[in-house]
């Protein structure tokens, strides 16, 4: 077997953890900061029954937990599967600049996984996804702009 990437190690150890508590998918991941683990998770869809229950959104809640922050920069993600939609989203929004991946979306779709289809669809302004209420959002937005203390969100 060739030699692991050590974080790697770590991402396979959780996917193997919720594999063998029939929790989810072979998703596991972890998450890197100044060359220590801060966050650990892996795939609890079918244990909690709530669908966003992926390994990277786990790995990110406990990251954010254990640094007391929302934001993430300086850290590295380490993942058995490519990230889908949902959890490239929250990457981004985590500000995590580096991401290691060992499957692809199209392994995961060999074996079941729909991720590679989702990155196809363009849903804005279709049948599943439309725009209502602008001007009534809109204001709401622009409140939330004028707002002098925003050092909570």
């Amino acid at each position: 077997m060739k030699q692991l990437n050590e974080y790697m190690k770590e991402a396979i150890k959780e996917a193997e953890k919720g594999i063998a508590g029939a929790e989810g998918g072979p998703f596991g991941c972890i998450i890197v900061k100044d060359g220590r683990i801060v966050g650990r998770g892996h795939n609890m869809v079918v244990k909690k029954k709530d669908p966003t229950c992926h390994g990277e959104m786990m790995a990110i809640r406990d990251a954010a937990k254990n640094l007391d922050t929302f934001d993430l920069s300086g850290c590295e993600l380490y993942t058995t599967g490519q990230p889908c939609p949902m959890c490239f989203g929250a990457i981004l929004w985590a500000n995590i600049p580096k991401v290691y991946y060992g499957c692809s979306l199209e392994d995961a779709d060999q074996i079941g996984f729909r991720d590679v289809e989702f990155f196809k669809k363009d849903y804005k302004d279709s049948d599943f996804c439309c725009q209502i209420d602008k001007e009534a959002c809109k204001e709401l937005f622009e409140r939330y702009k004028e707002m002098t203390d925003r050092t909570m969100y």
